[in-house]
């Protein structure tokens, strides 16, 4: 408590306002019986050239304002939408080398880049990290974005592919930026996780001001800070245990604290810098030039795997023999065994200028300029590239990505007067230039190269024929040039050290070699059509077409088709049809990266290369071609009774050749001969190489189910109750190359995410003062492990409903200044430990979408003026 205390004081005594929000509370059909602020919500995601009130849309829409927004404690923007919208999902990894420091979102359980994120309507261009397993997905980075710099967020939850070219096939999030032209806000929050770890900061100012006489000019900035945390058990794996080998070897039991866990399972440490700037000016009386962007800069350090000082380890373990004969391993030089600290420093900005219409014209028009760059630059330290002995440097800068993004887009819309509709038709068109280009930057030379110990018998001592000492050779060493095999074959148990050979490349992230750098680029051009009007009383339609010109794939036309027929007062039927494409980015297409996994708790160097290089071709690779979708949604949006909203989507979403990354592929001796004439820098050391395929096509289908309560007492108190549902089955129906994928991946894809997810949210408000407690519900789910060999079954194991409780309470003095204390996790609920792999001292899955990291609280001072 005193270290909370003291994070409370360096924080400053002055801000937090309340997490209080009815999450769902302004989501499809808010209560319209009630002049309340959210019947009056308005959005511009959806149905473009007219903007529509959340319950007359034809398509799901979450609005979320400002309030709900700042009343979230989460640190991340993502945190905080995660919190409100229950079919959206995020996670980090503890230590994976890129979900560790990118933080993508996720709609219906399909991969982040199919869903697209907009700021101010305009399309955020992709992150530079690229999954290097699984969906391989590279999509935006949407934490760079304070959520104080937020008006309003909008979620459709709905293909839009039509409207908003590709990757909108699950759905579009945009996030509408502050335009107040005078006040502002500070806030500061400051918490800790139960355990006394994780301790987290965060500052953050909003000020409005006017930009000459007709303008305005919004400026966000926010720090923050999120220490370790460890959630782990002591290190055991199949082949090393710390305890038992602790009580063997006096000498490495008084290097370590056994109370410690040596592994580092937990959340990252990082630090971030983030500021957004929103301006405009009107220029006569129906025009306005604006400009906006973002800048982020942050660095997010994990610990990667514990590297274990005995018991063949690849790098301590493995002794080879010196220049004069003697045995020697990196042993000596950590005897208490590694773990090295890997880091991503992302930098991330954007700059958007244009020219709008504004006023109530019969023609609007929009035309703008965007260009937007993403960098992640690794960095790996307390390690050494093994191969190069013990004058290994100790720190690596081992690869740096880069995004970049530019377009051009013209949006324009007519309001056209037609008799023969109950309301105008509103007709939207415009067409957009996309120039993206991917660069992968080479690491520093060390990071990368084979040194002396990357070969077998470097120094010459035997024959290569005859496996008997050459000529000059020591003799009193003891090297046996006939123990030449790791097997009994030659007649010796193991292997002589002469003929060990040491991984290449900074162990953990291997450095990227100049021949896998380079610079890849498509480019697009699009144009769109859109039609909306209520052809009679109560049925509105939107039809749009798209048609988008890709550099290296050719051409792909989308259509959609929306509806919503008020068949009675206060009740309204609501669907839509549509296709979506998505084409492979620059970075699916081209990541290579070596490192090191885990398999049954035994280290592996582990390869991805593009699916165009000579080893995955002779592996059966082909050509990535796009993934392409067809949405089908239906629902109900009702408001029964005063106060009340109910509204229920179901949803179908068919996903054609859909990529994916193969299984993990033993290296065999001919594939190892292909990696060498590949130019593969450490083929020797590399165990199992993948690739990425249009795997197969997948069939996901759902619902949404959202019901608010909004009830006024007669002395002045309110109280907003508000219930969200979603459910989702995932289906793989047919595999492409099925010797190429696993039935584990087939089973995880359908069965390891939980089935569904509900928020259940209070909020009680009497003055100044007002009490949140909101109900986080997880669906079960089965996840199936790697079998243990080839010949046995693979493993499962079920995970029940699981449920976790945030409670939160807040007072506002003199409309100013917002006190609030909360906790996240109040009964410090845990998921399941996972059986299937438990090692290296692991207790949950990496994961899981159920947080594990325990309780939370914190305090936050808001103040504003």
């Amino acid at each position: 408590m005193t270290r909370f205390a003291r994070i409370i004081c360096l924080a400053t005594p002055s801000l937090l306002a309340l997490s209080a929000a009815a999450p769902a509370l302004a989501q499809a059909g808010a209560p319209a019986a009630e002049a309340t602020e959210e019947t009056a919500d308005i959005v511009v995601t959806g149905v473009r050239g007219a903007s529509r009130t959340v319950q007359d849309s034809p398509v799901p829409i979450d609005h979320f304002g400002q309030g709900e927004i700042e009343k979230i404690s989460n640190t991340d923007t993502v945190n905080v939408i995660q919190t409100l919208v229950p079919s959206l999902t995020v996670s980090r990894q503890p230590n994976s080398s890129t979900g560790t420091f990118i933080r993508p979102i996720t709609l219906r359980g399909l991969p982040e880049d199919k869903t697209l994120l907009l700021m101010n309507s305009k399309r955020r261009h992709k992150s530079a990290s690229v999954a290097i397993s699984g969906n391989g997905a590279q999509g935006p980075d949407s934490a760079v974005i304070p959520s104080l710099a937020l008006k309003s967020v909008e979620v459709l939850r709905d293909g839009a592919a039509a409207q908003y070219g590709s990757d909108a096939i699950a759905g579009v999030i945009n996030f509408i930026l502050k335009d107040a032209d005078h006040g502002g806000s500070i806030t500061a929050q400051a918490g800790q996780y139960y355990r006394g770890d994780g301790d987290s900061v965060m500052l953050a100012a909003n000020m409005g001001m006017k930009l000459t006489d007709r303008g305005f000019l919004n400026v966000t900035a926010q720090y923050s800070k999120d220490d370790f945390t460890t959630r782990a058990n002591q290190y055991t794996s199949t082949t090393f245990d710390a305890a038992s080998y602790a009580a063997a070897n006096p000498a490495y039991a008084a290097l370590i604290d056994l109370n410690t866990p040596l592994q580092k399972w937990g959340q990252p440490k990082s630090q971030a810098f983030r500021a957004v700037i929103n301006s405009g000016i009107d220029v006569g009386d129906s025009a306005q030039v604006y400009a906006f962007g973002n800048f982020s800069s942050s660095k997010g350090s994990a610990y990667a795997n514990y590297r274990y000082p005995a018991n063949a380890q690849p790098v301590n373990g493995i002794p080879v023999r010196l220049a004069d004969g003697t045995q020697w391993s990196f042993t000596e030089v950590f005897p208490a065994g590694f773990s090295p600290v890997f880091s991503g420093l992302v930098t991330d900005w954007s700059a958007v200028a244009g020219i709008k219409s504004t006023g109530s014209s019969a023609f609007t028009y929009d035309i703008s300029a965007r260009y937007g760059w993403d960098k992640l630059a690794y960095e790996i330290e307390n390690t050494v590239n093994a191969s190069l002995g013990a004058s290994s440097p100790r720190s690596f800068k081992p690869s740096t990505y880069v995004e970049g993004e530019l377009s051009l887009n013209a949006d324009m819309s007519y309001t056209v007067p037609a008799g023969i509709f109950a309301s105008p038709l509103v007709i939207s068109f415009g067409g957009e230039y996309r120039d993206e280009r991917y660069t992968i930057r080479p690491g520093d030379i060390d990071s990368y190269r084979g040194g002396i110990y990357a070969n077998a018998d470097p120094y010459g001592f035997c024959n290569a024929t005859t496996h008997t000492l050459n000529a000059g050779a020591p003799t009193n060493k003891g090297i046996n040039c006939a123990n030449y095999l790791s097997t009994t074959a030659d007649g010796f148990a193991g292997i002589d050290p002469v003929y060990n050979v040491l991984p290449v490349g900074s162990n953990g992230v291997t450095g990227v070699p100049p021949s896998a750098s380079g610079t890849w680029g498509v480019k697009s051009e699009s144009a769109y059509l859109e039609a909306s009007t209520d052809v009679v009383k109560g049925l509105f339609v939107d039809l749009a077409g798209r048609f988008e010109h890709f550099s290296n794939f050719g051409n792909a036309v989308n259509g959609k088709a929306a509806f919503r027929y008020e068949f009675v007062p206060g009740f309204a039927m609501r669907g839509s049809i549509g296709t979506g494409f998505h084409a492979p980015s620059p970075g699916v297409m081209n990541m290579t990266s070596v490192s090191i996994r885990t398999v049954n708790g035994v280290f592996t160097q582990a390869g991805l290369f593009p699916a165009t290089n000579a080893v995955s071709r002779y592996l059966g690779a082909k050509d990535l071609k796009p993934e392409k979708s067809t949405n089908y949604t239906l629902g109900i949006a009702a408001t029964p009774l005063p106060g009340v909203s109910f509204s229920i989507d179901g949803y179908i979403i068919k996903i054609r050749d859909a990529l994916y990354s193969t299984r993990a592929i033993t290296v065999t001796d001919a594939i190892k001969a292909q990696m060498v004439a590949a130019g593969v820098v450490g083929a020797d050391s590399i165990a199992s190489v993948n690739f990425f395929q249009n795997a197969f096509d997948s069939d996901t289908r759902g619902f949404d189910a959202i019901v608010t309560y909004d009830h006024r007492w007669n002395n002045g108190m309110k109280t907003n109750l508000s219930g969200s549902f979603n459910a989702n089955w995932y289906k793989i129906e047919k595999l492409k190359i099925p010797s190429l994928f696993s039935v584990y991946q087939d089973f995880n894809f359908r069965n390891a995410l939980p089935r569904w997810r509900a928020t259940v949210s209070a909020l009680h408000t009497v003055g100044p003062f007002s009490a949140m407690i909101r109900g986080n519900i997880y669906g079960p789910y089965t996840a199936m492990a790697t079998a243990p060999s080839e010949t046995a079954a693979n493993p499962t194991q079920h995970f029940n409903v699981q449920g976790t409780v945030d409670i939160e309470g807040s007072y506002t003095f003199d409309e100013a200044l917002t006190v609030s204390v909360g906790v996240r996790n109040l009964f410090n609920h845990y998921p399941a430990a996972d059986l299937l792999q438990p090692t290296a001292g692991r207790i949950y899955r990496t994961d899981s979408v159920v947080d594990w990291q325990g309780g939370f609280y914190y305090a936050r001072l808001g103040y504003k003026f």
